[in-house]
């Protein structure tokens, strides 16, 4: 390649005027132009890279693309390095500079250029490709005007058109006909083909204008649409067109808790629900985007109350406890984490596993009613959380979100006994009857699988911009912005997760608070029973919040805040037991005169119930209400409460074993096992309230219809 010089006395071209070179000095130029006889004075850097600067006369070098040589046919590479050497030797005598001496018949000190292009024509056609003084002649022009590039055979370089040599207007009809086709169901090419062609005959009309062959005119469609978003499945072509117009831009988050998504999912696992029947449970997660840490990860029956929506926030702020059975390497003590540091600022860290604490400010959620609801609005404010509800059936818009479910899926699900697929085309057949997994024991090997396997995994996308190569986990990348940003998770008050709890208002009478056949009593309450309101003489009713998970105690709002209060029979039962287990039992023991006694023989039977259960005795449905207890006590592990922080959160009571049911014939009416009305129990200041005559003439004809398990058990087998 030559190389293009400025020399005194050459007329360019530059700023659309022509000038002759009057005076080179140093870095900068004299110029005078041409018939005014204006003078300029031009810096020489700013000069020849002027888009408009030329030399007139003089092609300006052109760098060849280089690069595209890999890009070739070995065979065409091949050819062009060949007379690349062929060229070098016939100008320089040698194939390689600093090579060895030069042929006789290449020697420039013996030989004219003439000789030489002579003596290398005659030697490639005396190899067998036939080569003429004109040819080897171009050749060495090209080469000295774009380097080995000008060696190529360019017809091979040709850009091609991805419709090939088709007709443009069928090309036009054919895109026209996808663009029309877009957002309808999904049809057949065949079917496409037909609307093209009638489109032809009514633009050109009939025979003026072939359609291509089938398999032409298939690999025409796939040239056009691919990528567009005009083929595929209805679902595909709907997800196509939701996202934003090109260029994307970067959804930015600096500091943990910057921007949090949350969404639901039904997870790929069959699992044994509470009730005992197989399904899939709802996945609700919240992911932090700065991080990727996962700050909170739910499992549920399908479809998931306000409530647990809104308690998912409560946890997200709250530290991951350490289970019995996890290795001490999952502790955050154990971690990259400045653990010695947070724990000064923060004692909820003692004893938590490795998963980021993490308050959100933004929370951006779909158009669910779960997120969208009175009760996760207010439980937003509530912790001062910003929402940010994203455009109906827009996946792009909270895509961290999505991409972490397939994650998921693909890193846990996957192993998990009864996993189904992503879809019916994966299922595997069978499926319900590896299903062995109750909903607890699910959760705990996701929240296991969450601090072992997700935060301790490199994730591809936390890079820092001038670290390219350096990938980073989900802990380590929130213990580098926690210590960059200088931002520490400020807990809420230990009133938050109370707050979000489901509420009742409820009478303070002397024996306590009572409600569905529940009593709650303690010191605390002494000074407010038997109040009434001032003017009225009716009864006072207080602020009430309990867990339908864990009915072990409730919290009742008093003048000075929150009070926990524990039910007076809960060392009566020694495993974990929810609300739907307690009005089970209800329904099992005869109502007695004398109602603490009645409540006593529940609590004891209650025990009984769960004993059994834990053996693998009692009816099934008796085995189905103590896989509701484990599956509700599962929430209560994962979410202590705040003012027990002293107490030690490792014990966990022993899990109750749940099996996958197989065959199992037709429960008995519930009408008939069920003893008692379910609903709410009035207070009354007064006293107890005594069943009426009608009540208890319903009660005395339900007596004989009380369920005695084992006579239940001998009867359905």
């Amino acid at each position: 390649m030559t190389r293009l010089r400025l020399t005194v006395g050459d007329q360019i071209r530059w700023d659309g005027r022509t000038w002759n070179v009057a005076v080179l000095e140093g870095a900068s130029a004299r110029l005078l132009e041409t018939g005014t006889g204006a003078v300029a004075a031009v810096a020489l850097p700013h000069l020849v890279t002027d888009p408009g600067f030329e030399v007139v006369g003089a092609d300006r070098p052109v760098v060849a693309p280089l690069a595209l040589l890999d890009a070739l046919p070995d065979h065409v590479r091949d050819h062009a390095l060949a007379w690349e050497r062929h060229v070098r030797e016939v100008e320089s005598g040698t194939t390689e500079p600093g090579g060895e001496a030069p042929r006789p018949q290449y020697d420039p000190a013996t030989r004219t250029m003439a000789q030489r292009e002579a003596a290398k024509a005659a030697e490639l056609t005396g190899a067998g490709v036939p080569t003429s003084m004109a040819t080897v002649r171009r050749m060495r022009a090209r080469y000295r005007e774009r380097g080995v590039w000008g060696l190529v055979d360019q017809r091979t370089t040709r850009p091609r058109s991805p419709v090939g040599r088709a007709d443009p207007r069928v090309v036009e009809a054919v895109g026209a006909v996808l663009e029309e086709q877009r957002g309808r169901s999904t049809g057949t090419l065949s079917a496409l083909r037909d609307r093209v062609r009638w489109l032809l005959e009514d633009l050109y009309g009939p025979g003026v204008v072939a359609v291509p062959p089938q398999s032409t005119f298939n690999r025409l469609v796939h040239a056009l649409g691919d990528g567009q978003g005009v083929l595929g499945s209805a679902v595909q072509q709907r997800w196509h067109a939701s996202r934003p117009e090109p260029p994307f831009g970067a959804t930015v988050a600096l500091r943990p808790g910057e921007l949090v998504m949350m969404d639901s999912t039904p997870l790929d696992v069959l699992a044994v629900m509470a009730d005992g029947v197989i399904g899939r449970p709802e996945l609700t997660i919240a992911i932090d985007v700065a991080t990727r840490a996962i700050c909170a990860a739910v499992l549920r029956p399908p479809g998931s109350s306000t409530v647990d929506a809104a308690v998912l926030l409560a946890e997200m702020v709250a530290p991951m406890r350490m289970r019995p059975g996890w290795g001490a390497v999952l502790a955050m003590q154990r971690s990259v984490v400045p653990y010695e540091r947070l724990l000064s600022l923060d004692e909820r860290l003692e004893g938590a596993a490795a998963r980021p604490v993490i308050v959100p400010e933004t929370v951006v959620v779909d158009q669910g009613r779960v997120f969208v609801s009175a009760s996760f609005l207010a439980a937003c404010e509530t912790l001062g959380v910003s929402l940010q509800p994203v455009p109906p059936a827009n996946g792009p818009a909270k895509g961290h979100v999505e991409r972490t479910f397939k994650s998921i899926n693909h890193g846990f699900c996957q192993y998990v006994a009864g996993y189904t697929g992503s879809n019916t085309t994966e299922r595997g057949s069978g499926v319900e009857d590896e299903a062995c997994w109750t909903l607890p024991q699910l959760q705990d090997f996701l929240d296991e699988w969450m601090v072992a396997g997700w935060h301790a995994r490199k994730h591809s996308a936390l890079r820092h911009p001038l670290l390219p190569h350096l990938a980073l986990s989900p802990i380590e990348m929130w213990a580098a912005l926690v210590g960059v940003t200088g931002y520490v998770p400020v807990p809420p008050t230990s009133d938050s997760h109370i707050e979000l709890l489901p509420v009742r208002w409820q009478v303070i009478n002397d024996y306590g608070i009572r409600f569905d056949y529940r009593t709650y009593d303690g010191k605390a309450l002494n000074g407010f029973r038997r109040r009434t309101v001032y003017g009225t003489g009716e009864a006072q009713r207080w602020e009430v919040h309990y867990n339908p998970y864990d009915p072990a105690r409730i919290w009742v709002r008093l003048p000075k805040g929150f009070v926990e209060v524990p039910w007076i029979h809960a060392t009566e039962v020694s495993l974990p037991f929810t609300d739907y287990t307690w009005r089970h039992v209800r329904a099992t023991v005869a109502r007695a005169s004398d109602r603490d006694a009645h409540e006593l023989a529940l609590a004891r039977a209650l025990d009984a119930l769960l004993r059994r259960a834990g053996a693998g005795e009692g009816t099934r449905r008796e085995r189905t209400l103590a896989a509701r207890a484990a599956a509700g006590q599962a929430v209560a592990l994962r979410r202590p409460d705040p003012r027990d922080a002293d107490a030690p959160s490792d014990a966990a009571a022993p899990p109750v074993q749940a099996g996958p049911p197989g065959e199992q014939p037709a429960e008995p009416d519930e009408d008939l096992v069920l003893g008692y009305d379910e609903g709410e129990d009035d207070d009354e200041v007064d006293g107890e309230d005594a069943p009426g005559a009608a009540t208890a003439q319903v009660l005395s004809a339900r007596a004989s219809r009380l369920l005695n398990p084992h006579e239940e058990a001998a009867r359905w087998l």
